[in-house]
């Protein structure tokens, strides 16, 4: 269901999404949905549109220089956008981001994808912002790529948080025509709760029930990942690394060895991701060490100012997505 939304976001027509909306068979938007689907497989839209291109290219921006893939479709540029890699450890060279952004490139977008080294370590932090916003800045001073001004930003997961605070970035917020946001949070608390527990509830809904799904384990082991270089035990930083880097690699993995050496810092982590009580998680997350605690409030839209947010917002989620729940959508869109 997540992939419904985007052809619909790209090419106009459904507005806001917050329930499902069909695309008209035979339409631009099927035939960009079907491409989607089809990876880097056979399609109608392969047939009927040239081939776009992708180049490595490095641009600076307000006295920051940054390497980027920039794809430019076969024929005239209809908008630019600006792409957040996402968490994986291939960064731009994602063969998933590679088959979208080719998508996008048919559907006369110049998208720009920036190389941001945190998330290619899975560690998504808040100064992300600052980078999504440089890139942006020079996306939308390149007429050439963004025709008419019209030029928006994209992100999903863990990246719309730091997307959405670039767009509130003065330099460039009046510009931004539309931001794109798939499975994106909105309380990182929540979000820790989720994949933790597996229990999520609609927060803009007053005394809304706990509702469960399996959340799977990657989202815990990414968070380990991310949050050990703010320990200031190096040991214990040292031993949750290995720990999710084993787990990323093969779920089944034992790291018993690795736990029992942990000190108070670490077990404060381990503690919090063990846990299954969604009632105890706000309690450890205010045990974690303080610079972890900062990093998460950082980050969190919760709370934040968006009062300047000019964007036109098009939130795209799947009720099955099992790293981010789908209401986190829906409060982010309240």
């Amino acid at each position: 269901m997540r992939w419904v939304f985007v052809g619909t976001l790209v090419l106009g027509g459904c507005g806001m999404q917050l329930h499902p909306c069909l695309p008209v068979p035979g339409s631009e938007v099927e035939l960009v949905l079907r491409d989607m689907t089809a990876g880097e497989g056979a399609s109608t839209l392969k047939e009927r549109t040239p081939s776009p291109t992708r180049e490595a290219i490095r641009f600076e921006a307000r006295g920051r220089t940054y390497d980027a893939d920039l794809y430019k479709p076969g024929d005239r540029v209809g908008a630019g956008m600006i792409m957040d890699p996402g968490a994986s450890p291939y960064g731009r060279d994602d063969p998933r981001l590679i088959a979208f952004c080719k998508t996008l490139a048919r559907a006369r977008f110049a998208v720009l994808v920036p190389d941001l080294p945190g998330p290619k370590q899975l560690r998504v932090k808040a100064s992300d912002a600052r980078d999504l916003a440089d890139a942006f800045y020079f996306l939308a001073g390149r007429p050439d790529l963004s025709p008419g001004g019209r030029a928006g930003l994209g992100a999903s997961s863990y990246g719309v948080g730091p997307a959405v605070m670039a767009a509130l970035d003065p330099d460039i917020r009046s510009r931004m025509r539309f931001l794109l946001a798939i499975g994106g949070y909105f309380n990182l608390g929540n979000v820790v709760t989720f994949f933790t527990t597996g229990y999520f509830r609609d927060d803009t809904v007053a005394g809304a029930a706990w509702k469960f799904q399996d959340p799977g384990q990657f989202g815990k082991w990414v968070f380990m990942k991310s949050y050990s270089d703010r320990l200031t035990d190096l040991n214990d930083a040292a031993a949750l690394r290995t720990m999710a880097d084993r787990k990323l690699a093969d779920e089944k993995a034992d790291i018993e060895d690795l736990r029992t050496r942990l000190g108070s810092e670490g077990r404060s982590v381990e503690a919090l991701l063990g846990n299954r009580d969604p009632e105890k998680v706000p309690g450890l997350l205010a045990a974690l060490p303080e610079p972890a605690r900062v990093d998460l409030a950082d980050l969190n839209l919760k709370g934040r100012d968006l009062s300047e947010f000019r964007a036109r917002p098009i939130l795209v989620h799947g009720y099955d997505d099992v790293i981010v729940p789908y209401t986190e959508s829906v409060a982010l869109a309240k």
